[in-house]
C-alpha cells in the first residue's frame, strides 16, 4: 500500500467522526513506518478536525506506526492501548494526548457499527413486477 492510500483511508475514517463536542486543542503526528512510509498530521481545534499529508512541529505527540495498523485502529479492528501495550504502536510525547486522539477513533468505530446496525435492520424494499 502506497503512502497516498494510507493517508487518504485515514484521512476518511477519522473525518466521518463529529468533533463538535470535543473541546480544546490537540495536534498528533502520525508517523507511519515500513511499506507507505510518510507523516501526516491530525489536528483538532474548535470542534473540528483537519487531517493533512504534512509533519506537525509544535504537535502534542507523535504516533510512529505501520499504514496496515493504523488504519485497523481507525476502522475499530485493533484497539490503540492495545497497539501501544503489545509494541505496534510508540508514542512521543505526551501519552494523554494520544489517548484522547483514541477516543475520536472510538467514535469512528461507534458510529460505523450504528450504520452497520441500521443497515441490518432496514428491510430491503423489492422491486415491483411488471404485468
Amino acid at each position: 500500500m502506497t503512502y497516498e492510500e494510507i493517508f487518504e483511508r485515514s484521512k476518511k475514517l477519522i473525518l466521518a467522526n463529529d468533533a463538535s463536542g470535543i473541546e480544546g486543542h490537540l495536534a498528533v503526528q502520525v508517523d507511519i513506518s515500513g511499506e507507505g512510509e510518510g507523516a501526516f498530521y491530525i489536528e483538532l481545534a474548535e470542534g473540528k478536525i483537519a487531517v493533512e499529508p504534512y509533519e506537525y512541529y509544535d504537535r502534542d505527540c507523535k504516533l510512529i506506526i505501520s499504514g496496515e495498523d493504523f488504519l485497523n485502529i481507525c476502522d475499530g479492528s485493533l484497539d490503540a492501548v492495545k497497539a501501544f501495550t503489545n509494541g505496534k504502536l510508540k508514542i512521543e510525547g505526551d501519552i494523554d494526548k494520544a489517548l484522547r486522539l483514541s477516543e475520536i477513533v472510538g467514535k469512528v468505530k461507534e458510529n460505523n457499527a450504528a450504520s452497520k446496525g441500521k443497515e441490518k435492520d432496514t428491510p430491503k424494499k423489492s422491486a415491483d413486477k411488471k404485468k
